[in-house]
């Protein structure tokens, strides 16, 4: 005779908020950070995850540190429109 524990949907941890626990859309983004200095930098298709919800965008750390912006903040993000350009040629 065998028991079995209620199955538990796994989720990994990239796929909901950390905040909420809402699910990421995870897509390319544009995007505005600015540094402690104040300084704006615009960037464009960068990778990430949104959560809709409560409106937290998640980008590798990794890729943050390469683009120098440990230390700045994003203030805007818009999902790129390069997905509806490539659907539509």
């Amino acid at each position: 005779m065998s028991t079995s524990a209620p199955r538990r949907r796994t989720t990994h941890q990239s796929e909901t908020c950390r905040f909420c626990g809402g699910t990421l859309l995870a897509s390319v983004y544009d995007a505005t950070f600015r540094d402690p200095a104040a300084e704006e930098r615009l960037l464009f298709a960068i990778p990430g995850a949104l959560c809709v919800p409560c409106r937290q965008l998640y980008v590798d750390q990794q890729l943050i540190g390469i683009l120098g912006l440990a230390e700045a903040r994003c203030t805007f993000a818009i999902e790129s429109d390069r997905i509806l350009r490539a659907g539509a040629a």
